[in-house]
């Protein structure tokens, strides 16, 4: 990690300056696997309380066994909504256990796949798109140079940090960017901690 942080601070003055506010990084990994991947879909467009609280319902809900394909299934949609999920994330959730119950879902093989290959493979997943893949690349599998230029959070710090009237494109973005690589998921969250958010999943 040292050594990323010294990258960032060589390679970009304002990446410098931000990280010298911000001191040694911090940051708070989940495991790679089912469990994660529905924390992601309850948590979807929540405040991270909301969420925290609505996940720890369902967890509960799902009983002994834990957070499993199983135990969604069981519930169904039926079982779902009165936990504080919406029809929407519901469907997702399930859509999510039978996927992964058919094995159409593998998290064993997550570990081996190239970046592309896992945003690919995960958003076969109802409701799960590019962005939550993205997170789940820089905060679960822990890969270093994840730039989801999509994140209105990023975005809003690029923009604050360079002092631009309005929020860049994504190949702007993506400009600024190359000079941090191979080390973009953690310049990342030095720019979400920027905007005094917190980073993770």
């Amino acid at each position: 990690m040292r050594k990323a942080v010294s990258h960032l601070k060589q390679a970009c003055p304002v990446m410098s300056e931000i990280i010298d506010r911000w001191g040694a990084p911090k940051i708070e990994y989940l495991d790679p696997d089912f469990k994660t991947l529905s924390r992601c879909i309850v948590g979807q467009q929540l405040s991270g309380k909301a969420a925290r609280t609505i996940f720890g319902r369902f967890e509960a809900a799902c009983g002994r066994g834990g957070v499993r394909p199983g135990a969604i299934l069981k519930m169904g949609v039926e079982g779902l909504r009165p936990l504080g999920l919406s029809m929407q994330k519901s469907a997702y959730l399930m859509d999510l256990a039978e996927k992964t119950r058919a094995r159409q879902l593998r998290f064993d093989r997550l570990e081996k796949m190239a970046d592309d290959e896992v945003i690919e493979h995960l958003t076969q997943v109802k409701g799960v798109g590019v962005w939550t893949a993205q997170m789940l690349l820089m905060f679960a599998l822990r890969r270093e140079d994840v730039f989801p230029t999509g994140d209105l959070g990023i975005r809003n710090a690029i923009q604050r940090a360079w002092a631009m009237e309005e929020p860049p494109k994504p190949a702007r973005m993506e400009e600024i960017a190359e000079p941090w690589r191979p080390h973009r998921t953690l310049a990342c969250w030095y720019l979400w901690r920027s905007l005094e958010n917190q980073a993770g999943l």
